[in-house]
């Protein structure tokens, strides 16, 4: 494998990452365990195997040399193979454990280590002796969601997938614009322009008369804690199928019920509570878009916690979606990871702490889907029972929201900052109860 220069939104995930905000994206998954020992077995399985995948060898080194890199790579970053590569300081067993989620809360606070390829696999094995549990953490600039997904199951036991066809490797990444499409590209500036002023707008226009919580956006003090809860995918489909609209739709919505719940019984109050939440989109071409680089944008919607009525808040969720959907994700507050495709890479690495700073200024929580295969994934042979996908915490933010679905079950995965939210576990249990307030309003 070869260097490739990081893309432009990788890059900006990589400048803004401070030690109280890592950008690693995690997924914590339980296995049903044949014997006491299949943790130390899963544990040389994920390290032998990690050996013989290339792109967890890849790291990532900045680009300070105007001499050896064009001069529009001069302060950007380049994913390169580490010829000094050990699987067996990215995979680790830890002690038996009563509580999957505390152990992986802690380990979610830790930073990865920035000068090896970034991505860690910690294998906890039960004190039960019937299971454990293997957290994936990759850091964002290695990967995406999909990406991380694929570099994940490339570790777990082969599955049966149909053949896919040979595709060609993109090709490389140029630093220097070809002069024959440079008549495009200046018509293409000028949209540019008009875009980011648009997005400009929409940013400022969503943040007014907007209340959040104090819970949603309290200061980091750089701890974490974890929570996940599954749902039935067969009752959220009922859901849908009563009312319209799609299963995210009943998703998101199922978060607003959860966080006024959760806000009345701590105590802050959900009354005028609306956050804005950002859903990621991703704009990927499955058989064009190059494998490792974040191609993102994204819709805000604003969460109607102050809705009684568990109807009436899928009603404006639904209604919030269809709009975004109708107006497509190039434009509105939503898009503003869009832009860093318009920034030199120096303009990253000098602005990357100021972007962090201004995360609250954008958004109160993130609420994002990641892919799942439907297909058993074992380790070992060993049955994956569940598994909790999670988000990193931008600056200002003390929740973000991730989903899977699999095996039909939905899979929510909470992180939050642990002193913001010591009772993230109740924050989980709300998100059941508002499934079950949904499908009684429902009549089912």
């Amino acid at each position: 494998m070869t260097s490739d220069l990081l893309a432009p939104l990788d890059l900006a995930f990589w400048n803004i990452e401070s030690a109280a905000h890592p950008m690693h994206l995690g997924a914590l998954g339980v296995f049903a365990a044949h014997s006491p020992t299949a943790g130390a077995h899963a544990a040389d399985l994920l390290a032998s195997r990690a050996a013989a995948v290339p792109g967890l060898r890849m790291r990532i080194r900045d680009v300070w040399q105007p001499f050896t890199f064009a001069p529009l790579a001069f302060g950007g970053a380049t994913r390169e193979p580490d010829p000094d590569f050990d699987p067996l300081a990215h995979v680790r067993l830890h002690a038996p454990t009563a509580d999957f989620h505390a152990d992986a809360g802690r380990l979610m606070q830790r930073p990865l280590e920035r000068d090896r390829p970034p991505w860690e696999a910690h294998v906890l094995p039960g004190e039960d002796g019937v299971s454990f549990a293997v957290l994936f953490k990759f850091h964002h600039a290695l990967a995406d969601g999909l990406r991380a997904l694929t570099l994940a199951a490339s570790l777990l036991d082969p599955m049966d997938l149909p053949a896919a066809r040979a595709r060609p490797e993109p090709p490389s990444r140029g630093v220097l614009p070809d002069v024959r499409k440079l008549p495009g590209l200046v018509k293409g500036a000028l949209s540019d322009v008009g875009r980011a002023l648009d997005i400009g707008a929409s940013v400022a226009v969503s943040g007014l008369g907007v209340r959040s919580s104090a819970a949603l956006t309290a200061d980091a003090t750089g701890t974490r804690r974890t929570a996940g809860v599954v749902v039935d995918l067969d009752d959220v489909h009922r859901v849908r199928k009563s009312v319209g609209g799609t299963v995210n739709d009943v998703l998101i919505a199922v978060v607003a019920g959860a966080l006024r719940r959760w806000l009345d019984e701590r105590g802050d109050g959900s009354e005028g509570v609306a956050p804005r939440a950002l859903i990621p989109v991703s704009r990927r071409r499955p058989r064009t878009a190059h494998p490792q680089g974040n191609r993102l944008s994204g819709y805000v919607i604003r969460l109607p916690v102050h809705d009684p009525d568990p109807l009436g808040r899928l009603g404006t969720v639904r209604a919030a979606m269809d709009r975004n959907k109708d107006a497509g994700p190039q434009r509105g507050a939503g898009a503003v990871a869009l832009l860093a495709d318009h920034l030199p890479p120096l303009a990253h690495r000098l602005g990357g702490p100021l972007v962090g700073q201004a995360a609250r200024l954008w958004f109160d929580i993130l609420v994002t889907s990641v892919p799942l295969p439907s297909l058993g994934l074992r380790l070992g042979g060993h049955p994956v029972t569940a598994v909790f996908p999670f988000a990193p915490l931008a600056r200002g933010q003390s929740l973000a929201v991730a989903v899977s679905t699999y095996r039909g079950g939905v899979h929510y995965g909470l992180v939050a900052d642990a002193a913001a939210v010591p009772d993230l576990d109740r924050l989980a249990a709300a998100l059941r109860e508002e499934v079950a307030a949904l499908l009684t309003a429902c009549g089912s």
